[in-house]
């Protein structure tokens, strides 16, 4: 006899729908996070692919205009000849060439060891410059008045020159008898301070009342709070400060070098391609480019601890 289903009585709860399961729910979510790791690659090669594009369609508008502002007499703002820009094809075959007359390395081999030099220094100043502005976030938190009294000077601390900065720092740490690398690390960690200082003390504000509220009810202490539920919520903030602090660390490595008269170092190489600009322009793109590329290399390390932290918080 087949069975029959009665019909809920009028007034009765009716239960909801049960909800997927974890495990479901986990392909769907790892599909999105592909596709949109697909889209986000797929919209930077393009950007990369119409720069190229408008830099060859610069240099051609200048031959055709002879260097002119279409329809004026003005000049261009940056001279089309192969000296002042050469195409991008001609930085690529200064990059397989050889990186001098005396040597079978190739250009690219030897930007890429310099490069490596340049983002040790980055990294160490990197981890010394969170170390400080997570410390400096803890204490402004924690003592409020310090917090509003040292604000201001962390800011004009940023607003003075690094190339006036750099020198001095050099000649300290010199003088103390490190070795320049040190000096490049301490140039690189200035930078990299604030940002992480700046998020993680807006981060540490953002706990949720209700948990801290509830902590104050089980009469937790000051210290309990800050590391049981201030730090946690102030993660992603830190994260988003390090980002912005692994691009500065970056550009302080490559300055400090400059300063610090390193014989290492892609900053080093910069300088030597300068040098000899006249003699073949496209080194000295082709050393900015492997530059600019490590730089974003550095920064997507940071992004992908950044997105395997929280996907394991959220878990």
């Amino acid at each position: 006899m087949a069975a029959t289903r009665t019909a809920p009585r009028p007034g009765a709860a009716v239960a909801p729908p049960a909800a997927p399961p974890p495990t479901a729910r986990q392909p769907r979510r790892a599909r999105a996070q592909v596709g949109r790791s697909l889209r986000d690659l797929a919209t930077s090669v393009a950007l990369v692919a119409a720069a190229l594009l408008a830099w060859e369609g610069y240099k051609a508008l200048g031959r055709a205009t002879g260097d002119l502002v279409p329809f004026t007499s003005l000049p261009l703002p940056v001279a089309t000849d192969d000296a002042a820009m050469p195409h991008v094809w001609q930085v690529v075959a200064a990059l397989a060439g050889p990186a001098s007359a005396a040597s079978d390395q190739s250009l690219l081999a030897y930007y890429l060891q310099q490069t490596s030099v340049t983002l040790r220094e980055a990294a160490y100043g990197l981890a010394l410059g969170a170390a400080v502005g997570v410390g400096l976030a803890l204490l402004m938190r924690q003592i409020p008045w310090l917090g509003r009294a040292s604000m201001p000077w962390l800011v004009v601390s940023q607003t003075i020159p690094l190339v006036a900065l750099a020198p001095v720092v050099v000649v300290w740490i010199g003088g103390a008898g490190f070795p320049s690398w040190v000096a490049v690390t301490v140039i690189s960690a200035y930078l990299a301070f604030f940002p992480v200082t700046l998020n993680t003390a807006t981060g540490l504000l953002s706990a949720d009342p209700t948990h801290v509220e509830l902590m104050r009810s089980v009469a937790a202490s000051p210290l309990q709070t800050l590391l049981l539920v201030r730090v946690p919520a102030a993660v992603p903030s830190f994260f988003t400060g390090l980002r912005l602090a692994a691009t500065a660390s970056v550009v302080g490595a490559v300055v400090g070098e400059l300063s610090a008269g390193a014989g290492l170092g892609i900053g080093r190489a910069i300088l030597t391609a300068a040098y000899y600009y006249s003699l073949a322009p496209a080194n000295l793109y082709a050393a900015v480019l492997v530059a600019s590329l490590a730089g974003v290399v550095f920064v997507q390390v940071i992004a992908l601890a950044e997105r395997l932290v929280l996907s394991t918080r959220e878990n």
